[in-house]
This record gives C-alpha cells, structure tokens and sequence, in this order.
C-alpha cells in the first residue's frame, strides 16, 4: 500500500498548484482522504478532507475559499487545487487515508500517509 503525493513546486504569490495524491494497493474512494502541511517552523497541520461517505468536504480557515480538495475515482487519485497562494502556504504536504467515513484533523485516525510534496510560495 502506498500513497504518492505529488504536484509540489516553486510558484509565486497569488498562483496556483494543484497537488496529487495517487494510491497504489488500496482504493481511494473507500477511505476519507486529507491534506496536511508542516513548515520548519510550526506543527504539521490539518488541512483539507474528503470524506469516504458522501463526498463531503472540510477545510481549515487558512485555506477555506482558496483551496478545493477533489477525487477522481476512474485515476484512484485525491487532488488539491491551491489557488491565490501566500507565502505563509510554503510548507511540506502530505495526503493521508483513513478509514473512516467522516473528517478527523487527528492525525492518528490516519493509517496511510504519502511520503510529503514541498510547495514554496516565493517572489
């Protein structure tokens, strides 16, 4: 099993990215799938999640109106739209799975976890 988070790069302010979560061994659609993100200097936080039951969507208040999380299930892959990019977004992300039917921003809900793609927001 394993999840491959890609997509990360160099962009500048006020720009987009869209990041990749693709799944090998397990089907994405059967578990909720979130984004988390950690910089040097704070603690790996929740970011966005989709939910195994229904399809629903959360977002973290940093994010909410400029990032939209979405799946498509014939690929087996998550993905993050990041739109309108600050500086303050640089950081190293990670797509994890769980199996649970709802959105969790503890991190121990989350049995599988891709290896983390670096995103820098930078003029």
């Amino acid at each position: 099993v394993q999840l491959q988070a890609s997509g990360g790069g160099l962009v500048q302010p006020g720009g987009s990215l869209t990041l990749s979560c693709a799944a090998s061994g397990l089907t994405l659609a059967s578990y909720s799938i979130a984004w988390f993100r950690q910089s040097p200097e704070k603690e790996r936080e929740y970011i966005s999640c989709l939910t195994r039951i229904g399809g629903y969507t959360d977002y973290a208040d940093s994010v909410k109106g400029r990032f939209t999380i979405s799946r498509d299930r014939a690929k087996n892959t998550v993905y993050l739209q990041m739109n309108s990019l600050k500086p303050e977004d640089t950081a190293v992300y990670y797509c994890a799975a769980a199996a649970r039917g709802i959105c969790t921003q503890d991190e121990s809900n989350y049995r599988y976890w891709g290896q983390g793609t670096l995103v820098t927001v930078s003029s």
